[in-house]
C-alpha cells in the first residue's frame, strides 16, 4: 500500500476584534491646543493553539497622542483571527503563524482604530503598513539572545549575566 500524502490545508475560521479600549483623559480642553500631537506607536503579536490544527492569532496596537505632556488619547485595539493550519511542514507553522496570520489581521485592526479615533472627535491616525516578516524576524533574533544569554550555574539552575 502506499502511504496517502496529506495536503496542506490553511483556511481562515473567522476574523474579529478581540478587544478595543480609548481614553480621553485631558477632554474636553485637549481640543483647545493647537499643537499637532505627537503619536507613539506600539505593535505586538500573538499566537494560541486552541485545538489540534486550530489557531488563534492576535495583534495589538496601542497608539498613544501627547499634545506636550498631556494625553490627547490613547487607543488600544486587539484584533483576532482563529485560522485552520493542518499539514503544514513543522519548519514552516511558526512563521505562517507568526507572518501571514497578522498580515490577514491587521488589515482590519488599522480600519478599527482609525474609526475609533475619528468617533473620538480627532483626525484620523492611518498606520502604516508593518512587515511582518521583519517583524518575526527581529523577534526570533532578540529570543535566540535572551536564550543565548542563559548560562547554567554548576547547580543546573540556568542564570543570566
Amino acid at each position: 500500500m502506499t502511504e496517502e500524502v496529506q495536503q496542506p490545508v490553511f483556511q481562515i475560521q473567522r476574523v474579529y476584534l478581540k478587544d478595543l479600549s480609548l481614553e480621553q483623559p485631558n477632554s474636553p480642553a485637549i481640543f483647545l491646543e493647537q499643537e499637532a500631537p505627537n503619536i507613539e506607536v506600539a505593535v505586538d503579536v500573538g499566537v494560541d493553539n486552541l485545538a489540534d490544527g486550530i489557531f488563534e492569532s492576535t495583534v495589538t496596537i496601542t497608539v498613544t497622542a501627547k499634545i506636550n505632556d498631556k494625553v490627547a488619547f490613547l487607543v488600544e485595539g486587539k484584533q483576532a483571527g482563529i485560522f485552520e493550519a493542518r499539514n503544514i511542514p513543522p519548519d514552516q507553522i511558526e512563521a505562517l503563524l507568526g507572518i501571514g496570520c497578522p498580515n490577514i489581521v491587521y488589515p482590519y485592526l488599522r480600519a478599527n482604530i482609525a474609526d475609533a479615533i475619528t468617533r473620538a472627535g480627532f483626525p484620523p491616525v492611518h498606520l502604516s503598513e508593518i512587515n511582518f516578516e521583519v517583524f518575526y524576524q527581529q523577534r526570533q533574533q532578540a529570543l535566540a539572545e535572551q536564550n543565548a544569554s542563559a548560562i547554567l550555574v554548576p547547580d543546573g539552575t540556568p542564570t543570566t549575566h
